[in-house]
C-alpha cells in the first residue's frame, strides 16, 4: 500500500523536521546512492525516493504541534513582545526581528541556523519568562518548554517564527512537502505516505543537515494549519487533503454507513466497538484492533458504536 497508518502518542516535543518533494527525493536518493553512502547509515538522508506528506488528527482535546511558518506580521508582533522595545535595543531578539523584516523569513531562518548567534536562544527564553507577553503566552511557554528539553538548540529559535497549534478532538494538521513541523504533545491517528525521508533542522540528538534540510523548506507563511474534516452524504467524516497517496476517513459513534473504496485499505478502532462488512464476510472490532480491506469487495459496511478510521489509497 502507498501509505503508512498508525497511532502516535508524544509525551515530550518530537523533532523539527521537513520532508521532500517527490522530485527532490530522487534526486538526492540517487545522489547519495552514487555516492556509495550505506542505506542505514545515520548520516544518510534519503533512505528511499518517495516524497511523505502527513496528516495527523488528534484524539483528544489538547494535542500540540508546530506547524509551518506563523504569518510574517504575527511573529513580528510575538518577537516585539519579547523585545525590550528600546530603540537601542541590540539583543539577539531584536537582530532576529530585523532579518525577519528586512531581509525575509528564509534569511532569517539561515541566520539563525547556519550563523548559529550565540545567546539568541537564552535571550529568547529569558524574555519568554520574564516580559508580559499579552496574547502569546502559550507560544512564549512553549519556547520554555523546548529548551528545557533541548537547551541552546537554534531549533528553539525557528519554533518562535512557527504556528503552534492546539487541537480540539477530531481536528488536524496536513503536513506537505516543506513544511516545517513538529509535535509536541499528544496522541493522534497518523496516516502518511509510505517514505521515511525526514530532514531534521534541530530538537533532536539525530543526525541534522543544515543545508539539505533549508534545501527542502517551504517558506511560505500558513496563515492556519488547523483543517477540519468534512462530512460526507454518507455520514462518514472524510480529511480532504491534496494528497495522491492516501485518504483518511472517520466514522463516529452510533453510525451506519456504506463506504466506496477502490483500493486496499486498513480500518482502525481508537474507541468502541465497530463491525465491518465485507462482501459476505463481518468482523467485529474492538478498541486498539484493526482489519486489511481487500480491494475486491469495493463497497464497505461499517456499523459504529464507537470510533473507526479508515486509511485507504487515493483516487489518482
Amino acid at each position: 500500500m502507498p501509505f503508512l497508518l498508525k497511532l502516535l502518542a508524544a509525551d515530550k516535543p518530537l523533532s523539527l523536521q521537513a520532508h521532500p518533494t517527490l522530485e527532490r527525493a530522487r534526486v538526492a536518493f540517487a545522489e547519495e546512492e552514487a555516492r556509495g553512502i550505506p542505506r542505514d547509515s545515520p548520516a544518510r538522508n534519503y533512505k528511499d525516493e518517495w516524497h511523505k506528506p502527513e496528516l495527523i488528527v488528534a484524539l483528544h482535546d489538547g494535542f500540540e504541534g508546530l506547524c509551518g511558518f506563523r504569518p510574517l506580521g504575527e511573529t513580528d508582533d510575538f518577537l516585539r513582545h519579547l523585545c525590550t522595545g528600546d530603540e537601542e535595543d541590540r539583543s539577539q531578539v531584536a537582530q532576529l526581528r530585523a532579518h525577519l523584516n528586512l531581509d525575509g523569513l528564509e534569511h532569517a531562518v539561515r541566520w539563525i541556523l547556519i550563523d548559529r548567534p550565540p545567546g539568541l536562544v537564552n535571550e529568547l527564553v529569558e524574555a519568554a519568562a520574564t516580559r508580559d507577553v499579552g496574547r502569546w503566552e502559550n507560544e512564549a511557554r512553549l519556547l520554555r518548554r523546548l529548551d528545557e528539553q533541548y537547551p541552546g538548540d537554534p531549533g528553539v529559535a525557528v519554533a518562535s517564527l512557527l504556528n503552534f497549534a492546539i487541537l480540539q478532538a477530531g481536528e488536524a494538521l496536513f503536513l506537505p512537502a516543506g513544511n516545517v513541523h513538529a509535535y509536541v504533545k499528544g496522541l493522534g491517528v497518523e496516516i502518511m505516505a509510505a517514505s521515511d525521508n525526514v530532514l531534521r533542522g534541530g530538537l533532536t540528538s539525530k543526525h541534522v543537515d543544515v543545508d539539505e534540510f533549508l534545501a527542502v523548506v517551504d517558506f511560505t507563511p500558513l496563515r492556519s494549519p488547523i483543517i477540519l474534516g468534512t462530512v460526507a452524504p454518507s455520514a462518514y467524516v472524510e480529511y480532504q487533503v491534496p494528497s495522491h497517496d492516501f485518504r483518511l476517513l472517520r466514522v463516529d459513534r452510533d453510525t451506519t454507513t456504506e463506504l466506496d473504496l477502490s483500493h486496499a485499505g486498513i480500518a482502525l478502532v481508537v474507541s468502541g466497538q465497530v463491525t465491518v462488512t465485507q462482501g459476505d464476510q463481518s468482523l467485529v472490532l474492538n478498541q486498539g484492533e484493526a482489519v486489511f480491506i481487500s480491494p475486491s469487495h469495493p463497497r464497505v459496511g461499517v456499523r459504529s458504536s464507537g470510533t473507526v478510521f479508515i486509511a485507504t489509497g487515493a483516487e489518482a
